[in-house]
């Protein structure tokens, strides 16, 4: 598909910084006038991914978080979340709902949630290299991936 507008921000993976990139994505694809439903999906996989990063990617540290937002042809929003932290090991069991391996107040649902409010997702990941999670949003249903 072929892009038609396309915006790069990085943030501190610090919590204070989670709204901001959930809004400023949600802002960009606004262009596509989305409904409000639409835009509160993009708003909660964005913060689900987001967070991924600061709590996962970078326990223990500040890392950079990358994002990307895409205005693909057929009003899809595509969006990548990339961290260059510890990785993920076994995605597949990562994806899991209910797996986290932090346990405690986390239930283990960020990737559930992911896939429950877009259309398609990715993740790629490599231990100690960092994880991209790519995820398209059709908006008004006029879309074809």
């Amino acid at each position: 598909m072929q892009k038609l507008n396309e915006f790069k921000m990085t943030i501190d993976s610090k919590s204070v910084n989670e709204s901001f990139a959930r809004s400023t994505v949600a802002a960009f694809v606004s262009q596509l006038d989305p409904t409000l439903e639409e835009i509160s999906d993009i708003k909660m996989a964005v913060s689900e991914a987001v967070t991924n990063c600061i709590v996962h990617a970078y326990p223990q540290s500040v890392g950079k978080i990358y994002i990307t937002a895409v205005i693909l042809e057929n009003n899809t929003a595509k969006i990548s979340v990339r961290d260059k932290g510890c990785g993920i090991i076994d995605i597949k069991q990562a994806m899991e709902p209910l797996f986290t391996t932090l346990g405690g107040e986390r239930a283990g649902l960020g990737f559930a949630v992911m896939e429950s409010f877009t259309d398609k997702i990715t993740v790629r990941s490599k231990p100690e290299k960092g994880t991209v999670v790519t995820m398209y949003k059709r908006i008004n249903g006029r879309a074809v991936l």
